[in-house]
Protein backbone atom coordinates (compact mmCIF):
# COMPACT_ATOMS: atom_id res chain seq x y z
CA UNK A 1 0.00 0.00 0.00
CA UNK A 2 2.88 2.63 0.24
CA UNK A 3 2.56 2.31 -3.54
CA UNK A 4 -0.12 5.17 -2.78
CA UNK A 5 1.48 7.42 -0.67
CA UNK A 6 1.43 10.38 -2.38
CA UNK A 7 -0.80 9.97 -4.76
CA UNK A 8 -4.11 11.15 -6.36
CA UNK A 9 -7.41 9.19 -6.11
CA UNK A 10 -10.57 10.01 -7.75
CA UNK A 11 -13.54 7.96 -6.53
CA UNK A 12 -16.97 8.34 -7.65
CA UNK A 13 -19.74 7.43 -5.58
CA UNK A 14 -16.91 8.14 -2.82
CA UNK A 15 -19.01 9.67 0.03
CA UNK A 16 -20.37 6.27 2.03
CA UNK A 17 -20.55 2.10 1.65
CA UNK A 18 -18.47 1.14 -0.86
CA UNK A 19 -17.30 4.07 -2.32
CA UNK A 20 -16.56 6.03 1.32
CA UNK A 21 -14.32 2.77 2.68
CA UNK A 22 -12.59 2.91 -0.24
CA UNK A 23 -11.80 6.77 -0.04
CA UNK A 24 -10.68 6.02 3.77
CA UNK A 25 -8.82 2.90 2.83
CA UNK A 26 -6.70 4.95 0.53
CA UNK A 27 -6.28 8.09 3.02
CA UNK A 28 -4.70 6.10 5.72
CA UNK A 29 -2.17 4.50 2.61
CA UNK A 30 -1.37 8.26 1.98
CA UNK A 31 -3.40 9.28 -1.37
CA UNK A 32 -5.00 12.48 -1.33
CA UNK A 33 -8.49 11.57 -2.45
CA UNK A 34 -12.00 13.55 -4.70
CA UNK A 35 -14.84 12.19 -3.20
CA UNK A 36 -17.80 12.69 -5.58
CA UNK A 37 -21.27 12.30 -4.61
CA UNK A 38 -24.32 12.85 -6.96
CA UNK A 39 -26.73 15.02 -4.67
CA UNK A 40 -28.12 16.87 -1.60
CA UNK A 41 -28.65 13.63 -0.22
CA UNK A 42 -25.28 12.27 0.11
CA UNK A 43 -24.02 16.06 0.73
CA UNK A 44 -23.63 15.15 4.74
CA UNK A 45 -21.82 11.96 3.67
CA UNK A 46 -19.32 13.47 1.53
CA UNK A 47 -18.68 15.95 3.95
CA UNK A 48 -18.04 13.43 6.59
CA UNK A 49 -15.57 11.75 4.49
CA UNK A 50 -13.44 14.40 3.74
CA UNK A 51 -12.99 14.79 7.54
CA UNK A 52 -12.28 11.54 8.05
CA UNK A 53 -9.54 11.54 5.09
CA UNK A 54 -8.05 14.54 6.28
CA UNK A 55 -7.54 13.28 9.70
CA UNK A 56 -6.23 10.57 8.61
CA UNK A 57 -2.84 13.14 7.38
CA UNK A 58 -3.93 13.58 3.79
CA UNK A 59 -5.97 15.98 1.65
CA UNK A 60 -9.51 15.31 0.24
CA UNK A 61 -12.03 17.80 -1.27
CA UNK A 62 -15.58 16.92 -1.75
CA UNK A 63 -17.14 17.26 -5.52
CA UNK A 64 -21.21 16.80 -6.56
CA UNK A 65 -22.01 15.71 -9.84
CA UNK A 66 -24.60 14.06 -11.84
CA UNK A 67 -22.12 11.82 -14.04
CA UNK A 68 -25.11 10.65 -16.98
CA UNK A 69 -23.99 14.51 -17.86
CA UNK A 70 -20.24 14.53 -19.22
CA UNK A 71 -19.53 17.79 -18.16
CA UNK A 72 -20.13 16.86 -15.06
CA UNK A 73 -17.44 14.30 -15.46
CA UNK A 74 -15.39 16.29 -16.91
CA UNK A 75 -15.42 18.58 -14.16
CA UNK A 76 -14.89 15.98 -11.25
CA UNK A 77 -11.45 15.79 -13.20
CA UNK A 78 -11.02 19.08 -13.55
CA UNK A 79 -11.26 19.58 -9.56
CA UNK A 80 -8.69 16.99 -8.64
CA UNK A 81 -6.18 18.31 -11.33
CA UNK A 82 -6.96 22.16 -10.13
CA UNK A 83 -6.85 20.49 -6.44
CA UNK A 84 -3.71 17.90 -6.40
CA UNK A 85 -2.09 18.51 -9.90
CA UNK A 86 -2.83 15.13 -11.42
CA UNK A 87 -4.74 12.05 -10.80
CA UNK A 88 -3.12 8.01 -10.10
CA UNK A 89 -6.13 5.96 -9.20
CA UNK A 90 -9.67 6.31 -10.81
CA UNK A 91 -12.57 4.13 -8.83
CA UNK A 92 -16.00 3.99 -10.53
CA UNK A 93 -18.01 2.52 -7.38
CA UNK A 94 -21.79 4.38 -8.85
CA UNK A 95 -24.85 2.68 -10.33
CA UNK A 96 -28.16 2.09 -9.57
CA UNK A 97 -30.54 -1.34 -8.99
CA UNK A 98 -33.29 -2.11 -10.26
CA UNK A 99 -35.46 -5.55 -9.82
CA UNK A 100 -37.86 -5.54 -12.17
CA UNK A 101 -39.95 -8.01 -14.76
CA UNK A 102 -39.28 -6.86 -18.66
CA UNK A 103 -42.63 -7.25 -19.17
CA UNK A 104 -43.12 -4.47 -16.73
CA UNK A 105 -40.06 -1.93 -17.03
CA UNK A 106 -40.79 1.35 -18.92
CA UNK A 107 -38.61 3.19 -21.33
CA UNK A 108 -37.92 5.85 -18.43
CA UNK A 109 -36.43 2.86 -16.80
CA UNK A 110 -34.51 1.74 -19.30
CA UNK A 111 -33.00 4.96 -20.11
CA UNK A 112 -32.25 5.84 -16.51
CA UNK A 113 -30.37 2.41 -15.97
CA UNK A 114 -28.45 2.71 -19.23
CA UNK A 115 -27.69 6.09 -18.33
CA UNK A 116 -26.20 5.75 -15.06
CA UNK A 117 -24.53 1.99 -15.20
CA UNK A 118 -23.48 2.18 -19.15
CA UNK A 119 -23.29 6.14 -20.23
CA UNK A 120 -21.98 7.24 -16.88
CA UNK A 121 -19.25 4.25 -17.19
CA UNK A 122 -18.08 4.94 -20.34
CA UNK A 123 -17.21 8.64 -20.00
CA UNK A 124 -15.62 8.16 -16.39
CA UNK A 125 -13.64 5.40 -18.35
CA UNK A 126 -13.21 8.02 -21.42
CA UNK A 127 -11.97 11.13 -18.90
CA UNK A 128 -9.52 8.89 -17.00
CA UNK A 129 -8.27 7.71 -19.81
CA UNK A 130 -7.22 10.97 -20.64
CA UNK A 131 -6.27 12.73 -17.11
CA UNK A 132 -4.67 9.77 -15.39
CA UNK A 133 -1.13 9.77 -15.15
CA UNK A 134 1.15 7.25 -16.58
CA UNK A 135 0.64 3.75 -14.89
CA UNK A 136 -2.35 4.53 -12.96
CA UNK A 137 -5.20 2.29 -12.62
CA UNK A 138 -8.80 2.53 -13.38
CA UNK A 139 -11.25 0.13 -11.93
CA UNK A 140 -15.09 0.03 -11.85
CA UNK A 141 -17.36 -1.78 -10.10
CA UNK A 142 -19.81 -4.22 -11.70
CA UNK A 143 -22.00 -6.95 -10.40
CA UNK A 144 -21.95 -10.41 -10.24
CA UNK A 145 -25.28 -10.77 -11.79
CA UNK A 146 -23.14 -10.75 -14.92
CA UNK A 147 -22.39 -14.53 -14.41
CA UNK A 148 -25.96 -15.21 -12.87
CA UNK A 149 -28.71 -16.69 -14.75
CA UNK A 150 -31.64 -15.22 -12.84
CA UNK A 151 -34.90 -12.81 -13.45
CA UNK A 152 -35.92 -9.41 -12.42
CA UNK A 153 -32.29 -7.87 -13.19
CA UNK A 154 -32.66 -7.55 -17.08
CA UNK A 155 -32.06 -3.64 -17.23
CA UNK A 156 -29.41 -3.57 -14.21
CA UNK A 157 -27.54 -6.37 -15.35
CA UNK A 158 -27.76 -5.86 -18.87
CA UNK A 159 -26.73 -2.25 -18.13
CA UNK A 160 -24.02 -3.13 -16.61
CA UNK A 161 -22.57 -5.46 -18.63
CA UNK A 162 -21.16 -3.19 -21.38
CA UNK A 163 -18.73 -1.97 -18.81
CA UNK A 164 -16.83 -5.32 -19.30
CA UNK A 165 -16.17 -4.19 -23.24
CA UNK A 166 -15.80 -0.75 -22.74
CA UNK A 167 -13.33 -2.21 -20.21
CA UNK A 168 -11.27 -4.20 -22.28
CA UNK A 169 -10.93 -2.16 -25.02
CA UNK A 170 -9.74 0.92 -22.68
CA UNK A 171 -7.25 -1.71 -21.46
CA UNK A 172 -5.57 -2.08 -24.46
CA UNK A 173 -5.96 2.03 -25.76
CA UNK A 174 -4.41 2.84 -22.60
CA UNK A 175 -1.55 0.56 -22.38
CA UNK A 176 1.03 1.97 -23.83
CA UNK A 177 0.96 4.69 -21.15
CA UNK A 178 1.01 1.30 -18.47
CA UNK A 179 -2.62 2.22 -17.00
CA UNK A 180 -4.35 -1.15 -16.02
CA UNK A 181 -7.99 -0.64 -16.74
CA UNK A 182 -10.08 -3.64 -14.34
CA UNK A 183 -13.45 -4.13 -13.17
CA UNK A 184 -14.68 -5.57 -9.78
CA UNK A 185 -17.81 -7.97 -9.44
CA UNK A 186 -18.93 -8.65 -5.94
CA UNK A 187 -22.05 -10.32 -5.18
CA UNK A 188 -24.94 -9.21 -3.80
CA UNK A 189 -23.95 -6.36 -0.74
CA UNK A 190 -25.03 -5.40 2.47
CA UNK A 191 -25.90 -2.18 1.29
CA UNK A 192 -29.20 -0.16 1.36
CA UNK A 193 -29.28 -0.42 -2.23
CA UNK A 194 -29.82 -3.93 -1.92
CA UNK A 195 -32.80 -4.63 0.01
CA UNK A 196 -35.60 -2.16 -1.24
CA UNK A 197 -35.53 -4.83 -4.60
CA UNK A 198 -35.50 -7.75 -2.27
CA UNK A 199 -37.68 -9.88 -1.23
CA UNK A 200 -36.88 -11.47 2.99
CA UNK A 201 -37.02 -14.77 1.40
CA UNK A 202 -35.14 -13.84 -1.47
CA UNK A 203 -32.60 -12.16 0.62
CA UNK A 204 -32.03 -15.64 2.22
CA UNK A 205 -31.83 -17.13 -0.67
CA UNK A 206 -29.10 -14.73 -1.74
CA UNK A 207 -27.09 -15.30 1.22
CA UNK A 208 -27.28 -19.08 1.11
CA UNK A 209 -25.36 -19.07 -1.99
CA UNK A 210 -22.10 -17.99 -0.67
CA UNK A 211 -19.60 -18.89 1.62
CA UNK A 212 -20.38 -18.62 5.06
CA UNK A 213 -24.56 -17.57 4.41
CA UNK A 214 -24.26 -14.23 4.15
CA UNK A 215 -23.97 -11.30 1.66
CA UNK A 216 -20.78 -9.44 0.05
CA UNK A 217 -19.90 -6.82 2.40
CA UNK A 218 -17.79 -3.65 1.59
CA UNK A 219 -14.79 -4.95 3.74
CA UNK A 220 -14.72 -7.77 1.38
CA UNK A 221 -14.23 -5.79 -1.74
CA UNK A 222 -12.27 -2.85 -0.60
CA UNK A 223 -8.86 -4.95 -0.28
CA UNK A 224 -9.04 -6.39 -3.44
CA UNK A 225 -9.80 -2.63 -5.48
CA UNK A 226 -6.39 -1.65 -2.94
CA UNK A 227 -4.59 -4.91 -4.67
CA UNK A 228 -5.39 -3.53 -8.09
CA UNK A 229 -4.79 -0.03 -7.26
CA UNK A 230 -1.42 -1.36 -6.48
CA UNK A 231 0.61 -4.17 -6.57
CA UNK A 232 -2.19 -6.29 -8.82
CA UNK A 233 -1.47 -3.32 -11.71
CA UNK A 234 -0.20 -6.36 -14.19
CA UNK A 235 -3.81 -7.21 -14.31
CA UNK A 236 -5.39 -5.32 -16.86
CA UNK A 237 -9.04 -5.76 -19.20
CA UNK A 238 -10.69 -8.40 -16.40
CA UNK A 239 -13.60 -8.39 -14.59
CA UNK A 240 -12.70 -10.20 -10.92
CA UNK A 241 -15.90 -11.57 -9.38
CA UNK A 242 -15.67 -11.54 -5.72
CA UNK A 243 -18.54 -12.86 -3.94
CA UNK A 244 -17.62 -15.85 -1.73
CA UNK A 245 -18.74 -18.62 -4.21
CA UNK A 246 -22.57 -16.49 -5.39
CA UNK A 247 -21.80 -17.18 -8.75
CA UNK A 248 -18.57 -18.07 -11.18
CA UNK A 249 -18.11 -18.32 -14.65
Amino acid sequence: MTELNGKVAVVAGGAKNLGGLISERFAAAGANVVVHYHGAASEADAEKTVGAVQAAGTQAVAVQGDLTRVADVQRLFDTALDEFGGVDVAVNTTGMVLRKPILDTTEADFDTMFAVNAKAAYFFLQEAGRRLNDNGSIISVVTSLLAAFTDGYSTYAGAKAPLEHFTRAAAKEFASRGIAVNNVAPGPMDTPFFYPQETPERVAFHRSQAMGDRLTRIEDIVPLVEFLATGGRWITGQTIFANGGYTTR
